[in-house]
């Protein structure tokens, strides 16, 4: 098959996606090492002032506390109304142009067998997807926590489980084609912890926010990624944390790369592996989840390399700008077949 075939054929798929959101939505609860999402409600919103999830709201999103408060009722109101199946003129929290949300309540238990699951004692914020745009397949992400659970590595078990979760293909998440963030140049740890899951810095909105610590105004950093750039397992590996095969989009996130792979040969990049070899490397993927191991399992033979094989890197072997690729489009590469890999 020729490249252009299967760019044809990629295109054709896209064609044929879903550009339309359903009416309801079954918002699913996320397990993490350290977390426990669950669909925020109403009294959730209303911990966040004892949280003091707004402390230094212009410092982490630019706006102003009462402007940042305003926000998370709307953002609330329209996920509860969301997975109850109200159109926003019946919610009463936006016109019919508002885009849809998702709330999660991030509770600092992640056993989802504890005997009190639902104790808002355990709440420590919230995580947004929002400005979900149905057309374009994007989506904004958006963590908030409390004064005192900042820093202490919540939101980075958090923000890559909700990532997955939003560019699995529907039914099992929102089949996304972009997640992007919106950060204060000043909010220098933010920025870091996005870069970590890879995000790329897209643009910057010039004086786009008022910094009132310093009174002047400052610039707004947007970064966004692609769904095929995203490494669901190394986005937690980065920070020493595991896939949760349960979690919603793991599942379709492993098994895509199979299908990236085929692509990758059609186009005649390389030889295609065994059914036997695929399943082989899943396993090896999965077996990672317990020990630790999983990206050293996939990259132990290109550690000199690892730059290249890195999936956030933009540059390939002699230094040369190339496309960002999918993690799972780096499995097998530089496999000697017939022979276990180097070490």
């Amino acid at each position: 098959m020729s490249v252009a075939n299967v760019n044809v054929e990629e295109g054709t798929a896209e064609a044929t996606i879903s550009r339309t959101l359903p009416s309801s939505l079954n918002i699913p609860e996320i397990n993490g090492e350290m977390v426990r999402l669950r669909p925020a409600t109403m009294d959730d919103y209303a911990l966040m002032d004892d949280l003091q999830a707004y402390y230094n709201a212009s410092g982490i999103t630019g706006k102003d506390a009462q402007a940042e408060k305003a926000l998370v009722h709307t953002w609330v109101g329209r996920s509860v109304a969301w997975s109850k199946g109200l159109s926003p003129e019946e919610s009463g929290v936006g016109d019919p142009e508002s885009r849809r949300t998702i709330a999660w309540a991030v509770m600092a238990d992640s056993d989802p067998d504890d005997d009190d699951p639902d104790d808002r004692s355990k709440v420590i914020g919230m995580i947004f997807l929002i400005d979900i745009d149905s057309w374009a397949k994007s989506a904004r992400i958006q963590v908030m926590l409390g004064k005192d659970y900042r820093g202490r590595g919540y939101s980075r078990d958090a923000m890559p489980r909700v990532m997955t979760y939003g560019f699995a293909p529907e039914p099992a998440g929102l089949g996304l084609h972009r997640i992007w963030v919106a950060v204060p140049e000043k909010n220098t740890r933010s920025l870091s912890v996005y870069q970590s899951l890879g995000f790329t810095k897209e643009g910057v909105s010039r004086h786009a926010l008022w910094d009132d610590a310093n009174h002047r105004y400052q610039d707004q950093v947007v970064l966004g990624t692609l769904v095929d750039e995203y490494d669901p397992i190394r986005s937690l590996d980065a920070f020493g944390m595991h896939l949760i095969e349960d979690n919603p989009g793991v599942r379709e996130a492993l098994a895509a790369r199979e299908h990236s792979l085929a692509l990758e040969v059609n186009r005649g990049k390389g030889e295609p592996m065994s059914n036997h070899e695929l399943d082989g490397e899943l396993t090896e993927i999965l077996a990672g989840e317990g020990d630790g191991n999983a990206a050293a399992n996939s990259g132990d033979a290109d550690k000199s390399q690892e730059q290249v094989s890195w999936p956030y890197s933009n540059r390939d072997e002699e230094g040369a700008e190339r496309s960002k690729r999918a993690w799972w489009r780096n499995l097998g590469n530089n496999r000697t077949r017939g022979r276990a890999d180097e070490r």
